[in-house]
């Protein structure tokens, strides 16, 4: 098993520490790599598109020729998780920004995002979220978190922040408004990895 995290921008690190962390903890033998190149995506198990700046993602995706193979393997069943400006790209609708800075999303969730919802870097906070299939809560850590307006279709709702959707999955695939590789607590990876 290859658990493949988009490594072209964003905590690259954290989630591949994360990740090996979950893997541990639910006794499972696998691999975390570093994703650059389409074959890389087509021998993961599983993706990770971490955080960091949408727009920038957004262009590097087709310039290392990633852009197309991701939303193939939504289509086939891969599970993929997006946190932040991953959360953002798996939308298929963004805000006023995401059209103005002609960010390409991937439209593979059925969801609308508002990418600077919590506003700027200083903005930042860290807050107790209740997810559902969690028996105690998860340290929801926002920064510049975009917020999900709006779930349709087999899109579900799993973790609110004051009314407001954090957290949502669709088949096979996960996003969050915030950063889980940085909380130290390794659930929501240990929950994506059993969605293979």
């Amino acid at each position: 098993m290859k658990i493949g995290i988009i490594s072209l921008q964003g905590a690259v690190p954290e989630h591949i520490s994360m990740t090996s962390q979950a893997l541990n903890s639910l006794g499972l033998k696998g691999e975390v790599i570093a994703v650059r190149h389409p074959k890389e995506l087509t021998e993961s198990s599983a993706l990770i598109l971490p955080g960091g700046e949408s727009t920038t993602i957004s262009k590097l995706l087709k310039r290392f020729e990633l852009h197309d193979p991701l939303i193939k393997a939504a289509d086939e069943g891969i599970p993929i998780m997006g946190t932040c400006a991953g959360c953002i790209l798996m939308a298929k609708e963004g805000d006023d920004e995401v059209a103005k800075t002609k960010t390409e999303l991937l439209k593979i969730m059925d969801m609308k995002v508002n990418r600077n919802a919590f506003g700027r870097q200083r903005e930042s906070f860290e807050a107790e979220l209740d997810i559902q299939g969690f028996n105690s809560s998860f340290p929801g850590i926002f920064i510049r978190g975009p917020l999900i307006e709006e779930v349709y279709g087999k899109c579900k709702a799993l973790s609110y922040y004051d009314d407001k959707i954090v957290m949502a999955k669709q088949d096979n695939l996960l996003g969050l408004s915030f950063h889980p590789e940085l909380s130290g607590d390794s659930r929501i990876h240990e929950m994506f990895l059993k969605m293979i």
